[in-house]
């Protein structure tokens, strides 16, 4: 039962019905959230780059500092999705002012570039075959449209995603100059042209209330679902 409490002023104000404590509400986190990540986030981003590409190839596209060192410089070309507060999959990107990618661009940010270079996109590996991969890389192109000065979205893989990156609308410029070790690369790139599909001062990158609608990977796309 409500009760009035006097206020200073001599107005009246409903109070809040008392609640037992063991019955209070919980605070519940988003069940699905798509945002920028920043420094706190960087621990996460490692574990689960870490774990994803040194059992294949060995090395990790951005070790900890670098992680930590981009989301810092440039934390708006990167996105994480969360479910119930947990990361689950992310890109990290910068931007690049050159044609063609080099050296340099695994380390520093070219804030007039109009090159988006994507670092690395990976996938929890308890969240992957669930097409998470595509619907982050799909999410973060639609969001650099928004950015009014990136023509391109570009990025180096090994060959055997060059197939998955294709499928997203990526073009393979060639051999790439970077290697890394033994490690040899194709480069690859995806026009960011056209009208942007979110307004700029829309919450454009917040995951929709709504499912995204895509084409489900076929069976044999899977292993390539990052």
């Amino acid at each position: 039962m409500s009760s009035l409490i006097a206020q200073p002023s001599g107005e009246a104000t409903q109070a809040l019905p008392s609640v037992s404590p063991g019955i209070q509400r919980r605070h519940t986190l988003p069940a699905s959230e798509v945002r920028p990540l920043n420094a706190q986030d960087a621990v996460s981003v490692f574990e689960i780059e870490r774990e994803a590409f040194i059992s294949v190839s060995g090395e990790c596209p951005l070790h900890l500092d670098e992680v930590r060192h981009f989301l810092t410089l440039c934390p708006e070309f990167s996105m994480g999705w969360f479910e119930e507060g947990r990361l689950v999959a992310f890109i990290i990107g910068s931007l690049w002012d050159r044609d063609r990618l080099a050296t340099e661009a695994l380390t520093l940010h070219k804030p007039r570039g109009s090159n988006a270079h994507i670092h690395v996109l990976a996938v929890h590996r308890t969240f992957r075959q669930q097409g998470k991969g595509p619907i982050l890389m799909w999410r973060y192109l639609q969001y650099l449209r928004c950015l009014p000065n990136v023509r391109r979205a570009v990025l180096m893989c090994e060959d055997f995603l060059v197939p998955f990156y294709r499928k997203m609308g990526f073009k393979v410029l060639g051999r790439c100059a970077v290697t890394v070790g033994a490690l040899t690369f194709t480069e690859m790139c995806y026009p960011i042209s056209g009208h942007a599909y979110m307004r700029r001062n829309s919450e454009a990158i917040r995951f929709p209330n709504a499912p995204l609608t895509l084409p489900p990977p076929r069976a044999n796309d899977r292993q390539m679902d990052v």
